[in-house]
């Protein structure tokens, strides 16, 4: 069975991500998978640099995050040049790990750990979606600390996406984070065991 696991950003989803692989699922990262597919010599950096120009590339010919976040957070327009680019990418990549891990542990739970999933239309590509939920005030809280940032920026940043209240409407199952690591561990294990998988 292969399930989507999304979230809002600094909902946990990292963290239901990690509690999924403890109890036997495997879970492939997207966010890990964009890592890779922006490597040097791989086509999606080549694509960027050409789109955004030189200046987003360090020394060395790795991506400078930095420089390009500052263009792409700034700018919705630039934002979507850069996912138009690095989305098709990604869930190609996505689509073979998820392939082989079928075909590797036919009887296993396997999670594709997507942020954006709602927001790239990729809920039809599952057999059913699991959303990390937190109220939005939380959401904004945990940001702020986890990242040192100001109000004002986390407000935005998750203003970005997709309100999180639309996110548990639209979960085949839901796992609140908003309680202690305890309470959302006992909420995957429950999850685990009417699957069938422990």
């Amino acid at each position: 069975m292969i399930i989507g696991l999304t979230g809002g950003i600094a909902s946990g989803k990292s963290t239901v991500a990690s509690l999924l692989a403890k109890h036997g699922a495997h879970v492939v990262d997207a966010d890990q998978v964009a890592r890779e597919i922006v490597e040097p010599g791989k086509p999606a950096l080549e694509a960027i640099a050409s789109a955004f120009g030189q200046a987003i590339l360090q020394k060395d010919g790795s991506l400078n995050r930095d420089a390009l976040g500052q263009i792409v957070f700034q700018d919705q327009s630039q934002l979507k040049k850069l996912e138009a680019i690095t989305h098709p990418a990604i869930r190609e990549q996505m689509q073979s790990s998820l392939h082989r891990l079928v075909q590797q542990y036919p009887q296993s739970l396997i999670a594709a750990d997507i942020p954006l999933l709602y927001e790239t239309k990729q809920e039809q590509l599952y057999e059913g979606i699991m959303v990390v939920y937190v109220p939005e005030d939380l959401q904004i809280q945990r940001l702020m600390e986890r990242n040192a940032m100001e109000k004002e920026e986390a407000e935005r940043r998750v203003a970005l996406q997709m309100d999180i209240e639309q996110k548990r409407q639209r979960a085949d199952w839901v796992i609140d984070n908003s309680g202690s690591i305890e309470r959302t561990e006992q909420q995957v294990v429950q999850f685990l065991k009417a699957k069938g998988f422990l």
